[in-house]
């Protein structure tokens, strides 16, 4: 699904992984991610999608509030565990949305 985001400017956060061949516990550890993070402050919503390579883009109000989730405990738990297990490569990209168009049909 498309997230429906406010008028910008805005941010967002473009992580990019390729998984390893151990990525035992990585779906539920991804599950409760998307679960505590719609309940962070400054968050806006996310997209996401993996192939031969997982893309997630989340959208935040500012930077602080990336800053936020960045280094809150349940996120770096996940994030050290990714490192050290789950993806063979990764990526994080921080960038300001300064135009944006098109829509999202309601369902």
């Amino acid at each position: 699904m498309i997230a429906k985001t406010p008028e910008p400017p805005y941010y967002a956060v473009i992580f990019t992984t390729v998984l390893s061949d151990d990525i035992k516990g990585y779906a539920e550890m991804s599950d409760r991610m998307v679960e505590f993070v719609k309940m962070q402050e400054g968050f806006l919503g996310y997209e996401s999608a993996r192939e031969e390579i997982g893309i997630t883009i989340s959208y935040w109000d500012s930077l602080e509030s990336i800053a936020k989730w960045r280094n809150h405990s349940e996120h770096t738990i996940a994030r050290e565990k990714g490192i050290s297990r789950w993806y063979s490569s990764f990526k994080t990209r921080v960038c300001k949305v300064e135009r944006d168009n098109g829509f999202v049909k309601e369902v």
